[in-house]
């Protein structure tokens, strides 16, 4: 049985890991964390910057170890970055640090969702559907490799979604 002292949700862009974290994370009582804004606050640039400056390696880098001190803390919904799961020591540490929600949905919803944000450097492709699609089945096996519960939030409202992560929590994992 998983201690439900720190959830942490991964999924990818556009799943609603930073809104759905929000209110998770007030009907709990628990305090919100998000990785990238963590990065984002310690180097004082934005993503598509850490990016073009150091590569996704370089970010990936940076995410390690705001993952591996966030992970720390006790009490918190973290919203991970979308490729957080590439890296087996992030995944090493969600699983045993927390309970990990995997929050999914499809290719299409992520674009209905992010093709607007030019924040997201890894679709600012000339085919952001399909560079949705390589993304997601590369990384899809990881995010039901780590997780402890796998919620849909395909054309879903955010109530609705916390909702059946909180009986879920109470009914699955308790």
């Amino acid at each position: 049985m998983k201690r439900l002292n720190n959830i942490f949700l991964v999924g990818p862009m556009g799943a609603g890991k930073s809104t759905i974290g929000r209110q998770l994370a007030e009907a709990l009582s628990f305090r919100f964390e998000d990785s990238d804004h963590e990065i984002q606050r310690r180097t004082g640039v934005d993503i598509p910057t850490i990016f073009e400056y150091e590569g996704e390696e370089g970010f990936r880098k940076r995410e390690e170890q705001v993952i591996a001190d966030l992970t720390e803390q006790e009490g918190i919904v973290l919203a991970t970055g979308g490729g957080a799961v590439l890296r087996e020591t992030n995944r090493q540490r969600l699983t045993a640090r927390g309970v990990v929600i995997y929050l999914h949905c499809s290719p299409e919803q992520q674009f209905a969702r992010t093709n607007r944000d030019r924040n997201r450097p890894l679709i600012q492709t000339a085919d952001p559907l399909q560079s949705l699609r390589d993304i997601m089945a590369i990384r899809e096996p990881l995010y039901r490799q780590v997780a402890d519960l796998v919620v849909s939030t395909e054309k879903r409202g955010t109530v609705s979604v916390v909702k059946e992560i909180r009986r879920r929590l109470e009914t699955e994992l308790v």
